[in-house]
């Protein structure tokens, strides 16, 4: 034990964990476990992970936010390139956070690790040139079984960091960028969702 740092209920929403790995580093560079089972169920976090996944984002992509219908996957998220604000929102009706969201800055400096358990809805804004985005889920992907939600929301209200811009109605990026102009970027399918 002790290759890990576990917050629990970050934001005070249940389910939710930032995880901080020890860092071991010389000058020849470092030596991180990104995952660890003994360490995790040390820390009270018993799950099973059936997948890796990697992505790549330009500076403004703006990812989610994605949950699934039937089949709620825990996600283990971290970067090692560059920097992204990563949130979740608490989508289980039958929580007492139900709609709060929490957000935190991972980077391929901080090397923070947050775990999302089933039953929220996720989603990442790149705030580099360019991030690359690697997560671990307790489930496979299923077809026709993610649903979302609009990223800015204002019943949520997601304080999105650099972004600047109106609600004008939809989940459509139009008139908003981040502070350096730079636009935001979603896909066709992410401009579509509605309100929670």
């Amino acid at each position: 034990m002790g290759q890990i740092k576990v917050e629990k209920n970050v934001g005070g929403i249940e389910g939710l964990y930032i995880i901080e790995p020890a860092v071991h580093g010389d000058s020849r560079g470092y030596f991180i476990e990104t995952y660890n089972k003994r360490d995790m169920e040390e820390a009270g976090l018993n799950m099973e992970f059936v997948q890796d996944n990697q992505s790549m984002s330009c500076k403004g992509v703006l990812r989610g936010l994605h949950f699934q219908i039937n089949y709620p996957q825990g996600k283990l998220v971290r970067v090692i390139k560059g920097r992204v604000f990563d949130v979740a929102v608490d989508m289980r009706k039958d929580s007492k956070t139900y709609g709060k969201w929490f957000g935190v800055e991972l980077s391929e400096e901080n090397k923070k690790q947050f775990y999302i358990s089933g039953g929220f809805a996720h989603g990442f804004l790149v705030l580099s040139d360019v991030a690359e985005f690697c997560y671990k889920v307790t489930d496979f992907y299923h077809p026709n079984d993610e649903g979302g939600i609009a990223w800015n929301d204002p019943k949520i209200g997601i304080k999105w960091p650099e972004v600047v811009g109106e609600y004008c109605g939809s989940a459509d990026p139009l008139g908003y960028t981040l502070q350096d102009g730079s636009p935001i970027i979603l896909s066709d399918k992410d401009k579509k969702w509605g309100l929670l």
